[in-house]
């Protein structure tokens, strides 16, 4: 197998493409270095293409690795033939190598591996020819394998184990289990029923029944969840005529033979007892492992949008951790994100403390010219938002407020991490701090956090963890290498996230900068422990020096190409100075004046690299998230009591789901616009017309108080 030829096909990409980008990634590059930095070898494929890329590339490796042993494991037996070289050269599958490897694997003990040891595999052979006429008749010559010593006892015995051997041989045939699992699939269903008799969250399964084919993928993480809590029983049935029709037809002959009878018994019990509860497994775990991709990529596309959230800049906002018996902890975090103050307030049950906690409030935000409060919507959030809401009404600030997911926050807060940061805080006041911060910048604050904490996927701790780990993890390292980080602020947490830096070498920069002060250019990084040459090359451009000794420090160009942007810049009259103070708005003109390929050739760079350099060099310092809509501010409070049908609002996507998208409108509980009320065309998936983050119009279509459950649309009203 040509790995580069089927990537190449399977990617619709040119072979040579493909054999650089490979290249690439062998020789150690990262993923978001070689997306920004290598558009010219790869043909400017992005982060996302790269990853994929390389994880089918690892699949096919690891594919022909395991051709690899089986063959000369069957060679070992010299038992090799081209047919079957070939058919381990053609298989597409780990699965499939292992079918054709089955009959040649060892065997525990098995009622055919019996059968054998008393001899009657010739009998077995003698029935699988199915002779139109055997002379003497076939009970007389399965007689001649009686033998008490080896545990043959009668005719009905050997007939019996030569059956079990046939039945066997069936099984492990590669190409028969190929077509069996391919028609169990088109024809099977996927059923359940209830195996508790009491009510649950699986109701809607208990009587339940569906097409393979047609099983949608969340309703595959549903019945794996609730069959694994005891909740359910779940099977796969299939007509077994319509599976074995082929089978049989391909094995029976028509002649009449007497021995007919007996391959017949044999192909219905190596299906029955062998073949079938095998499909099942395997289809079982081809489902779910088809389920589970499909919502690691909705994971992963929902992490993403929240990660890229727009920031809440130069804002000086207070986190307001909600609780009952232990009160409302207070933190807040100036426009730096530096913690100024702290406080306990008891405005909910049971104490109810309004008025000293209005005083405490109202002294906070006047002390610290607060601008915004941020309400987690965990444990008392509505009776919190209530009292913020009428709170505001009282002063003469302009004052917001807005409830912001604590999703991962208790996780932080009691985490190394944040007991690192706030030694003298306790869990609550940390988690405070969690919500303030998470609004002014999402992505340095939920970086911080374990990303299946953060609540925006779906059964996510029913997957591979390990499958899911590696992609949440790409996605973080995408989005915080997409925005670029200060070297000089950044926690080590955010700096383990930037390309070639490893959490150790994130740690070595922060305590360099604590015994060294400030950092005055990117080369500095060289003289950090374990920062050597090629972690480097590939995390430079990733880091920002703002206000140091090199303007370019500060934008995304690489040192590399440093010398080429400054005979960019020479080439056109421009000085370093006039991009330190945003004097470049016609450099994009003037090149293309000329003509980019021409401009290209004099600085001996291609195209990809001088468009990123002239949008770097226009827009020193800027940050791609700016361009986003900001987050939905407040300042007075909906109840789900105040909801009507028809009523519209305007709300924010918090998590993007298989079958709809979840709405923050203002009240605690999220609605839910269905697949079928996203659009007013069809759509296969919520993914394409809305992701988290999105600030959208929706109109209440039932109001649930009892279940706490809002329905809204985003359709046009008729």
């Amino acid at each position: 197998m040509n790995i580069i030829q089927t990537l190449a096909k399977e990617f619709h990409l040119k072979e040579d493409q493909v054999e650089k980008t490979v290249a690439l990634i062998d020789e150690g590059n990262t993923i978001p270095f070689i997306a920004r930095y290598r558009k010219e070898v790869t043909g400017s494929l992005d982060d996302s293409v790269l990853r994929d890329l390389n994880d089918r590339l690892n699949f096919l490796r690891n594919l022909g690795k395991r051709k690899e042993e089986v063959s000369a494991l069957i060679a070992a037996q010299e038992k090799m033939t081209p047919e079957i070289q070939e058919a381990i050269d053609n298989a597409k599958t780990i699965t499939e190598v292992d079918d054709i490897y089955r009959p040649f694997r060892p065997h525990r003990k098995t009622r055919a591996s019996v059968a054998k040891e008393k001899g009657l595999e010739p009998l077995a052979e003698l029935l699988y020819a199915q002779e139109q006429t055997y002379t003497p008749p076939i009970e007389e010559q399965a007689a001649t394998f009686i033998n008490e010593e080896k545990g043959v006892a009668s005719v009905e015995e050997a007939l019996q184990g030569a059956r079990d051997i046939l039945a066997e041989m069936i099984s492990d045939n590669a190409e028969y289990r190929k077509e069996l699992r391919a028609l169990t699939f088109a024809n099977g269903t996927l059923n359940s029923r209830a195996a508790k008799d009491e009510d649950s969250v699986y109701a809607q399964y208990y009587e339940y029944g569906e097409a393979l084919p047609k099983v949608l993928p969340h309703r595959v993480l549903a019945l794996n969840r609730g069959e694994k809590e005891g909740y359910l029983k779940v099977d796969i049935a299939v007509e077994e005529d319509t599976v074995l029709a082929g089978l049989r037809k391909r094995i029976l002959k028509t002649n009449g033979s007497p021995a007919t009878e007996h391959v017949a018994m044999a192909i219905t019990d190596g299906y029955e007892r062998l073949i079938a509860p095998s499909i099942e497994r395997e289809i079982r775990n081809d489902i779910f492992d088809n389920a589970s991709e499909g919502a690691i990529k909705v994971f992963a596309d929902n992490l993403s949008h929240l990660l890229m959230q727009s920031p809440l800049k130069g804002k000086t906002v207070m986190g307001f951790d909600p609780g009952y018996a232990h009160g409302c902890k207070l933190a807040v975090v100036d426009r730096t994100g530096k913690v100024v103050d702290t406080a306990v307030i008891y405005p909910v049950k049971p104490r109810e403390d309004i008025e000293r906690s209005s005083a405490t409030v109202k002294r906070l935000i006047e002390k610290h010219s607060v601008d915004v409060i941020a309400i987690g919507n965990g444990t008392a959030s509505k009776e919190s938002e209530i009292f913020i809401a009428n709170l505001l009404k009282e002063i003469d600030r302009d004052v917001k407020y807005i409830v912001v997911s604590e999703a991962g926050a208790s996780i932080y807060s009691a985490s190394k991490l944040a007991a690192e940061e706030f030694p003298e805080f306790d869990v609550m006041q940390r988690s405070a701090v969690s919500i303030a911060r998470r609004l002014q910048d999402p992505l340095a604050e939920l970086i911080k956090i374990d990303p299946k904490g953060i609540g925006v996927g779906q059964y996510q701790h029913d997957m591979k963890q390990a499958r899911l780990d590696e992609a949440l993890g790409g996605v973080v390292e995408d989005c915080v290498n997409a925005v670029g980080v200060d070297v000089n602020t950044a926690s080590y947490s955010l700096l383990s996230y930037i390309a070639g830096i490893n959490l150790a070498s994130a740690k070595n920069i922060v305590k360099y900068r604590e015994e060294n002060g400030e950092f005055a250019s990117r080369a500095e990084l060289l003289k950090v422990p374990r920062v050597g040459a090629k972690a480097y090359e590939q995390a430079a451009g990733f880091l920002r020096v703002p206000g140091g000794e090199e303007i370019f420090d500060n934008t995304g160009v690489h040192p590399e190409s440093y010398e080429a942007a400054e005979k960019l810049l020479a080439r056109f009259g421009y000085t370093r100075e006039d991009v330190r103070a945003g004097r470049l708005g016609t450099l994009g003109a003037d090149v293309e004046k000329i003509g980019k390929d021409a401009v290209c050739k004099e600085l001996g760079i291609g195209v990809p690299t001088l468009n990123d350099i002239i949008s770097e060099l226009q827009k020193p310092g800027r940050d791609i998230r700016d361009a986003l809509p900001p987050p939905v501010l407040r300042d007075d409070i909906l109840s789900i009591e105040d909801l009507k049908p028809d009523m519209e609002l305007t709300g924010t996507v918090r998590n993007v789901i298989d079958f709809g998208a979840f709405v923050d409108i203002g009240v605690h509980q999220d609605g839910l616009v269905h697949l079928s009320q996203l659009a007013d065309r069809f759509i296969k998936h919520p993914s394409e017309v809305v992701k988290v983050g999105d600030v959208v119009q929706v109109r209440v279509l039932s109001v649930d108080l009892a279940k706490k459950r809002i329905a809204l649309t985003m359709k046009k009203k008729k």
